[in-house]
């Protein structure tokens, strides 16, 4: 597996308790030879919760990727015409953000990167993390599962009994997601049962 000469968008949402999943599926792009372009939307910036600090963990991603963050619209839209990625990555992807991009609502600078992304018609690869992707969000899943050019890492609910309509992604296929993104293929199974490590 190799992304050398790849240059991967990575939006991360307010999911402040996935970062730490994500984090690391961060550092293995890196290490395979990704250039990861971090773009991170306003709850991400300005959100201080017991998972850490907004602007703490941009400086983190900022550091491992060697590279300055994107934090508003007018910065992430050249990601279309000017300076575009091989796949952009939202991981996590909330529920809200999920909601507005299988509405085309376009107002953070993730979605924006997204949007620009699929003007390109490049793949955009989707980590999901959303307490009610069995509930009001399932309509909004099935349509973007359904949308041409975007792809889910595989995903399955995280908590049956005390939060049955809560879905997430396992964020440790993200990679290999991306790779089969970039060929055209969403990567199999889709629902996958979340086993004890």
């Amino acid at each position: 597996m190799t992304f050398k000469g790849k240059r991967i968008g990575f939006g991360l949402t307010g999911s402040h308790c996935t970062y730490h999943e994500v984090f690391p599926e961060i550092e293995k792009l890196v290490a395979l030879g990704a250039e990861v372009q971090p773009v991170f939307s306003h709850t991400v910036q300005t959100t201080n919760t017991r998972f850490g600090e907004g602007e703490e963990w941009i400086q983190r991603i900022e550091a491992l990727t060697n590279c300055k963050s994107i934090r508003t619209i007018a910065d992430a839209e050249p990601m279309g015409p000017k300076i575009p990625v091989d796949c952009m990555v939202i991981a996590p992807l909330t529920g809200n953000s999920l909601s507005k991009l299988a509405n085309a609502l376009t107002d953070s600078p993730v979605l924006m990167a997204a949007k620009a992304t699929l003007r390109n018609s490049k793949p955009v690869v989707v980590g999901i993390s959303t307490n009610d992707g069995l509930g009001l969000n399932g309509v909004n899943i099935m349509r973007l599962m359904a949308t041409k050019n975007i792809y889910f890492v595989p995903y399955g609910q995280d908590d049956p009994i005390y939060k049955p309509n809560s879905l997430v992604a396992h964020m440790e296929y993200i990679p290999e997601t991306i790779l089969a993104a970039m060929q055209g293929r969403q990567m199999q199974p889709v629902l996958k049962v979340k086993t004890s490590k």
